[in-house]
């Protein structure tokens, strides 16, 4: 009598069928975040509450400009200034800041190239500036 054992063992076997989904809902995954990662949007330079918070000390140059009479008006610190005495009254503000900001209050009245010349002083000068806007009203 031949008594063999039959041995049925053919290994170990793994389901992959389930990992092709898992890998196509990763990959879309990964996908859907990368793009929302890198939004096309206007990058602006706004104020952050917490530095605010550790620099008290420093404190924002405040630039206006109005029109009266059909003619603009600048401020410098509610001081009056013209477009010419700007950049050199801006100058002095700035000796001695580290990195220095302004915040540009402009009328909506007046044309998009008077903020630009605004704007072009303040980049020669390497000064930061924070466009102040008002909150809408819900009508």
């Amino acid at each position: 009598m031949k008594i063999k054992r039959e041995s049925k063992f053919g290994g170990a076997h793994v389901e992959t069928s389930p990992m092709n989904d898992i890998m196509f809902f990763l990959m879309l995954f990964f996908l859907i975040v990368s793009t929302l990662a890198n939004p096309s949007v206007v990058k602006l330079i706004l104020p952050n509450s917490k530095k605010v918070q550790e620099k008290m000390d420093k404190q924002p140059i405040t630039i206006s400009v109005t029109k009266v009479n059909d003619q603009k008006v600048f401020y410098l610190n509610n001081q009056q200034v013209d477009l010419e005495t700007l950049e050199p009254a801006l100058k002095s503000k700035i000796v001695g800041v580290d990195d220095p900001t302004a915040v540009l209050r402009f009328d909506k009245s007046l044309t998009i190239q008077d903020l630009v010349d605004v704007l072009t002083i303040a980049a020669d000068l390497k000064i930061k500036m924070v466009l102040a806007t008002q909150p809408a009203s819900n009508k």
